[in-house]
């Protein structure tokens, strides 16, 4: 089949986007340039492996998944089913991180990434600004297995460790940054979110705190002297998130910031770094 016989399959069955996105992706095209391809003929294997991911789309799988890779802070990271899609706003999590980290910090500094899923927060922190001391957690032994593909694909000398957020950690960190489960046990969520992505990484109890409970009440014993702390969060939760902070790590300076579309999606806690 031609290239243009096989976007009009795609295009008939999913997204125009997608299906070229899928396309260009199979026959190494930019997808831009697509149309100056038409009449290219696409061999039978990646034909029927374009039929067969374009019909996945149908069904409602992610096309991250179908692909089998994002791109996350310019860099490539492979993920599947046993782990949570990194978005956007996580990249604007780390950008504040490695911000921040630049500002209040000149030595070489340790990292541990909690619920670290596919490894594209603290794998990104390593490339950025830590080359030899950063720690990947994750409950999970499937996202662990995710984690590791990445790592090669880095040449990451980052450390696995599986558990549920510091139980099985002894170390002590320079910054200690989270994107973990944060939706409410009731709360509705896009349906291709919640039929397609693990439930493990989704949802944190009654009130979706859960998650930020655990860390705070151990996190104390795992900070050094200076600390920077940095949480993605649901964005009504800022405000409890917050008295758990003074409940558990005392009364220290701590900033909200809001991502692209306004919303509250970032927590930083400054331990005796301001």
């Amino acid at each position: 089949m031609r290239v243009e016989d096989l976007l009009v399959f795609g295009k008939s069955h999913c997204h125009s986007d997608h299906a070229k996105i899928l396309l260009a992706e199979l026959i190494q095209k930019n997808p831009l340039e697509l149309l100056n391809y038409l009449n290219e003929e696409v061999p039978f294997n990646l034909v029927e492996l374009y039929k067969k991911e374009v019909l996945a789309l149908e069904e409602g799988k992610p096309l991250q998944y179908v692909m089998g890779y994002v791109n996350f802070y310019g860099n490539r990271f492979e993920i599947d089913e046993r782990v949570l899609i990194p978005r956007f706003e996580t990249e604007e999590l780390v950008e504040n991180t490695i911000k921040y980290c630049q500002q209040f910090f000149t030595q070489p500094v340790d990292i541990i990434d909690l619920g670290c899923g596919s490894g594209a927060i603290g794998l990104t922190l390593e490339k950025k600004i830590s080359p030899k001391s950063v720690d990947l957690v994750d409950i999970s032994k499937d996202a662990l297995e995710v984690a590791h593909k990445n790592c090669g694909n880095f040449h990451s000398q980052a450390n696995l460790i599986q558990s549920d957020f510091f139980t099985n950690v002894q170390k002590q960190y320079d910054i200690i940054i989270s994107n973990p489960p944060y939706i409410k046990e009731e709360e509705e969520i896009e349906e291709i979110v919640k039929e397609n992505e693990p439930s493990i990484a989704l949802y944190a109890g009654k009130d979706g705190l859960d998650c930020y409970k655990k860390i705070l009440k151990d996190c104390k014993s795992h900070m050094k002297e200076r600390c920077l702390i940095a949480f993605e969060i649901g964005c009504t939760q800022a405000e409890d998130i917050i008295e758990l902070i003074h409940k558990y790590i005392g009364n220290v300076p701590i900033e909200v910031k809001k991502d692209l579309s306004e919303k509250n999606r970032m927590i930083f806690i400054f331990y005796n770094l301001v």
